[in-house]
C-alpha cells in the first residue's frame, strides 16, 4: 500500500467514527440561564433579576480595584495569600483551610469534580442552586433531589434519599427561595450522613441573615472532617462582576481543591477588592440596613395586593401569582414596565418570580408595576 493509499484508508476509518463526542452527562445539562438584563422598547430598565447588591460596592473596594490598572501584565498571587489571611483574621479561622475561587460556583464545581463521578450520586433539595445539577452531570454523576416543606429544605427528606452511592450533599442555606434551616437542623442533617459523604453548606446569602438560630457553618466545619462551607463576595459585598468566592473546609479537602484548581484562578484586582471590602465594615452594615428596610416593605406591599410571598432572610423575595398558576403573564407585565425579575421555572417554581431587593427607586418601581397588574385577566 502506498503512503497515499494509507492516508486515504486512515481518513475513511476516521470518518466512520464520526466527530468527537462529549462525556456522558454533558448533553443532559440545561445550560444555566442568567437573569435577564434587556427589555426591548423600554426606556428605563430596573434590573432585579440576579440578586445583585442594591447599593453597589464599597468605595474602598472600587479604589483597590482601580489601583491595579497599571499591573494587568502581572499574574496574580496564585495562592491568594493576602486575601486568605484577611478572611482568616476577619472570621477568626485558619487561612490554611481556605481556598479562594472564581466565584463560589467554581469551588462547587471543583468539589463535584473531585469527589463524584460515574455511578455516584449528588444530592440536593428541590429548589436548591441550579449549579449543583450542572456540576453533577458535568462530572458524570447522577443528580438526586429531595423534597422541601414550605419552600424550605426538609432534613428527613434529604436523609431518606441518601444511598450507598451518595457522595456529596449540597445545602443552600439560605435557600434559593429565601428560607433557611436553623443551626440545629443543619447539625441534625449532618449527623445523619455517612462519614464518607461530603456535606457542602452553601451560605452565599449568610451576610443578610440576622436570625439568632442561623449559622453559616463555621462550627460544623471545625467539628467534622466531611464538611465544607462556601461563601461569595457577589451578594452583600457587591463584587459580582469580579467573580470572587471562597470556601472553608478540612485540611484534606482543601489540599484536594488546591491540586485541581487553576494556578491563577482569582484575578489580582478581585483579590485586592475583596481585601478592601472585608475592611469596610461600615459599608457592609449599610448594605444590611438597606436590605432590612426594603425587603420587608416589598414583602408587605406585594402581600397587600394579593400576591403570594415566601418570607425571606436574603436579599430577594419570591412573589407568586395570586391564583397559584404560572407567573408568566405577571412576568411579561413587569417586563413591559421595565422591571426585570427572575422567572423560576428552572427551579421548579413556575408560579413564582424572584425579585431582588434593589435601591429605593428600584423597589418602589417593582411595587408600582405590581399594583398595575390586573387583579384578574379577562377571558
Amino acid at each position: 500500500m502506498t503512503q497515499s493509499e494509507s492516508v486515504n484508508a486512515d481518513t475513511t476509518a476516521d470518518s466512520e467514527l464520526g466527530p468527537p463526542k462529549p462525556c456522558s452527562g454533558i448533553l443532559d445539562i440545561a445550560a444555566y440561564v442568567t437573569g435577564s438584563s434587556q427589555a426591548p422598547g423600554v426606556n428605563r430598565i430596573y434590573k432585579l433579576s440576579s440578586n445583585e447588591a442594591a447599593i453597589g460596592a464599597s468605595p474602598a473596594a472600587i479604589e483597590a480595584y482601580q489601583a491595579l490598572a497599571g499591573e494587568l501584565h502581572r499574574y496574580p498571587d496564585g495562592g491568594a495569600v493576602e486575601l486568605r489571611h484577611a478572611l482568616g483574621e476577619h472570621y477568626g479561622i485558619s487561612a490554611d483551610r481556605i481556598v479562594c475561587g472564581d466565584g463560589s460556583d467554581e469551588l462547587l464545581g471543583l468539589l463535584v469534580q473531585s469527589y463524584a463521578g460515574a455511578g455516584d450520586e449528588v444530592l440536593y433539595t428541590r429548589h436548591g442552586f441550579a449549579v449543583y445539577k450542572i456540576a453533577a452531570l458535568g462530572a458524570g454523576a447522577t443528580p438526586v433531589t429531595a423534597a422541601e416543606q414550605n419552600y424550605t429544605p426538609d432534613v428527613d427528606a434529604v436523609l431518606d434519599r441518601v444511598t450507598e452511592r451518595t457522595r456529596i450533599v449540597f445545602l443552600s442555606n439560605p435557600n434559593c427561595t429565601g428560607t433557611y434551616l436553623s443551626a440545629d437542623e443543619v447539625r441534625r442533617l449532618h449527623a445523619g450522613l455517612p462519614a464518607n459523604v461530603l456535606f457542602v453548606h452553601d451560605a452565599a446569602y449568610a451576610e443578610f441573615v440576622d436570625a439568632e438560630d442561623y449559622s453559616a457553618g463555621f462550627e460544623l466545619v471545625e467539628a467534622a472532617e466531611n464538611v465544607v462551607m462556601t461563601r461569595t463576595f457577589s451578594k452583600a459585598y457587591g463584587l459580582a462582576a469580579l467573580r470572587l468566592g471562597w470556601c472553608y473546609g478540612p485540611a484534606a479537602v482543601i489540599d484536594v481543591l488546591n491540586r485541581v484548581r487553576g494556578p491563577f484562578n482569582v484575578t489580582a484586582p478581585a483579590q485586592a477588592a475583596g481585601i478592601a471590602a472585608l475592611g469596610d465594615q461600615d459599608f457592609l452594615d449599610r448594605a444590611r440596613r438597606h436590605n432590612d428596610e426594603w425587603r420587608p416593605w416589598l414583602e408587605n406591599e406585594a402581600k397587600a395586593m394579593g400576591f403570594r410571598v415566601v418570607p425571606s432572610v436574603a436579599n430577594f423575595v419570591l412573589v407568586g401569582s395570586r391564583d397559584g398558576g404560572p407567573a408568566d403573564e405577571l412576568n411579561r407585565h413587569l417586563i413591559s414596565r421595565g422591571v426585570l425579575v427572575r422567572g423560576m421555572g428552572g427551579y421548579d417554581l413556575a408560579d413564582f418570580l424572584r425579585v431582588s431587593v434593589g435601591s429605593e427607586e428600584e423597589t418602589r418601581a417593582v411595587v408600582e408595576a405590581l399594583a398595575s397588574f390586573p387583579a384578574s385577566n379577562p377571558d
